[in-house]
């Protein structure tokens, strides 16, 4: 698989992502919506493409080492099934800022009958999938290892703003 093939699919993605979590934070906000004190997402926003463009550009520069294109393809796809299932149950809320809006009830459909955070499950796989496909040996592991130490981080703001204004039911 071409580095620009893989460039086109990763990137048109997070385009259609981009689009509708702003769609959905406007909403969010306009429903009195409060987004959380603290987040990473401001780090996140830069380091999730910038992610995947040092994994495509160790592979242009070294070539492709690792012919695991075929189980990185796989992957990719499997997790972004599991992130558009994610975003499909979430509908309206899925955003990539954390914003709550206090009577809401929490999801517990789909992915989240079985996991709390299978977004956050979806994009490791992104980020290893793409790694496998690339044949990027340095930085995909140091790309999904940091990134996921940034996940790990958000997770406990998200589970605070979260617990602090819904209800568990």
């Amino acid at each position: 698989m071409t580095i620009a093939l893989v460039f086109v699919l990763v990137y048109g993605f997070m385009a259609v992502e981009a689009r509708r979590a702003a769609a959905n934070e406007r909403g969010q906000l306009a429903r009195g919506g409060v987004e959380a004190a603290g987040d990473v997402y401001p780090i996140m926003q830069i380091a999730y493409p910038a992610s995947f463009l040092i994994m495509l550009g160790e592979s242009a520069v070294r070539g492709n080492q690792a012919s695991l294109v075929a189980p990185g393809l796989v992957m990719l796809i499997a997790a972004k099934g599991l992130k558009w299932w994610a975003i499909t149950s979430l509908g309206r809320f899925w955003t990539f800022r954390v914003i709550v809006v206090a009577g809401s009830t929490r999801v517990a459909s789909g992915p989240y009958t079985f996991m709390r955070h299978p977004n956050y499950v979806a994009v490791i796989g992104e980020l290893a999938g793409v790694a496998l496909m690339t044949g990027s040996v340095v930085a995909g592991p140091l790309a999904t290892v940091g990134f996921s130490l940034l996940i790990l981080r958000r997770i406990a703001i998200e589970n605070r703003a979260l617990d602090a204004m819904l209800p568990r039911g």
